[in-house]
Parts: C-alpha cells; structure tokens; sequence
C-alpha cells in the first residue's frame, strides 16, 4: 500500500488544488469552527501538505483580504488572518450543502427566474449559480423546489408545480455529464483512502483535500429527482464515501489541530456543539 504522501500525489494529479481555494477549504473545514482566526504559520504548513509553496500562500492571502474575505492582524513579528463576517456567513451556507445528512425532502415544485437582457444579466447570473440554479434557456433559470427560503433574488420569480411540461428543459438546465464525470473521479480517487494508517498532520491534509474536492461536488449537485439524474449517477455513493472517509480520518487530524494551531489568543477553541452537528450529520449511515 502506497505512503500518505503518494496518495496525496496521485489525487493531486487528477484535482489539481489552487492555493486560494484550498485556503477557503482549510477556514470553512477547520478555522470557522473555531473561532475564525488562525495564525500564517498554520496556513503555511497546512498548504505545504498540498504541495502549495510559502509564496504562493502569501500571494493568495494578499488576494482574499482584498476579496474581503480575510482581514490580517500582526501581533509583533506574528500575522494572524480572520474570517470577515460576509465571508463566515458564506462559508456557513456551504457547510449546510457539504456536511448535511441526505434528507429526502419531497419536490413541492420548481422556482423559476426569468432573466432580463442588458448589463444586470451576469451579475444575477452569477447569484443564481452560486444557489445552483440551472439554465436550459438564456431567459431563464431555474431549481427545484423543496421548501427551503431563498434570499432575494432581485428579478422576476414565480413557481412551478407540475414537472410533465419542464421535463426537456430540465435535463439541458445543468450540466449533468460533467457533474457526474467529477463524481465517478471522486469515487475512483479517493475510494484508496479507506482503511489507511496515517500520522495526524497526514490526516488533516488528506481531510482537507477530501474536503476540497467534495465541495465543488456538493455546490454543484442541483439535487434533482431521481427520474432526471443520469443512469449511472453515482452522487449517493460519493456522499456515503466522503462521510465515511471524513469520519475516518478525523480523530488524528482534530489531533493536529489540537497540537499546533493557534490564534492571537492561543490554542483554537472548538464549538463543541457546531462540530458536534458536523459529526451527527455525517453519522448518519
């Protein structure tokens, strides 16, 4: 069986990691849950893991503090980075789509969005995505409905609740082929991990790296009906499998973080209970 490291190495050849999302990854995974803040040092080490060098932390850490998404401290020769609250309050919504227990919700209907022409188009556009929204038609945007409050969405909205007449749209309003090709590589790359002995900042990196390329699954998964997945949909198998693997792994890798992260008041202080529902969320199987 091939070292921690080599794993690390052949997942990294097929999801190729970004040094400033994997730093989102490490604040929602590990920082959020425990106060927000975290000392460079920590940030560094954690990405050196991924194969992601000091300069290129630094650089990419220039860029989510003028993102607004960090803000720096220096506390004399020490800088420590926090979450800005716009940026905790995102990482909490994503953490809902990334840990939550499968629930089978029954479809109430469908939200529909028409979109306007001109120069606000993009820029609704983009919110909707990030609500993972699908697009069968320029003018449109559109999701499943399953009780959830949306946010504002600042165009014309109004709801379905018959599927017979959006069967054709719906399967061409996402991109469902290439969704499921990233899932089937999930599965095959991280499938290896089960079972493996590592060290605890071994099991944190592997962790976040799990964390990492899950999440761009579950921000994308529009949660459709059975009936309008593709045969070979294997979403229920990477969820069971980054719950388990999560599980797994996290005993040494809550060890590392215990051992050396810190913030500018000291060790990081878990929320028992926000990671207690992480857990309890994950446990379900």
């Amino acid at each position: 069986m091939p070292e921690a490291s080599g794993v690390i190495d052949t997942i990294l050849d097929t999801f190729p990691v970004r040094a400033g999302a994997f730093i989102v990854t490490l604040y929602g995974d590990v920082v959020a849950p425990r106060g927000g803040e975290v000392w460079m040092g920590n940030i560094i080490d954690t990405c050196a893991t991924m194969r992601i060098t000091e300069t290129r932390v630094r650089t990419a850490v220039s860029r989510l503090v003028a993102a607004d998404q960090i803000m720096g401290e220096r506390v004399g020769r020490k800088s420590y980075y926090r979450l800005t609250p716009a940026a905790e309050a995102a990482f909490s919504s994503a953490a809902r789509l990334i840990y939550r227990r499968p629930r089978s919700r029954p479809l109430k209907g469908w939200h529909l969005v028409a979109l306007p022409q001109g120069p606000e188009r993009d820029a609704l556009v983009s919110r909707l995505t990030a609500l993972r929204f699908g697009l069968p038609q320029p003018h449109l945007a559109i999701l499943p409905d399953r009780g959830e409050d949306l946010p504002p969405l600042g165009a014309p909205h109004f709801q379905a609740v018959t599927t017979d007449d959006l069967t054709v749209l719906l399967r061409n309003a996402w991109p469902l082929a290439e969704i499921s090709a990233r899932i089937g590589q999930f599965v095959e790359g991280f499938s290896p991990l089960a079972g493996r002995r590592t060290t605890p900042a071994e099991a944190l990196g592997l962790r976040l790296l799990l964390v990492h390329t899950f999440r761009q699954i579950a921000l994308t998964d529009p949660d459709l009906p059975e009936d309008l997945l593709p045969e070979d949909w294997r979403g229920a198998e990477a969820r069971a499998l980054f719950a388990h693997l999560y599980l797994e792994l996290s005993p040494a890798a809550d060890m590392a973080i215990a051992d050396g992260f810190v913030n500018s008041s000291g060790p990081l202080t878990a929320d028992p209970t926000r990671l207690a529902r992480r857990i309890a969320d994950l446990s379900y199987a």
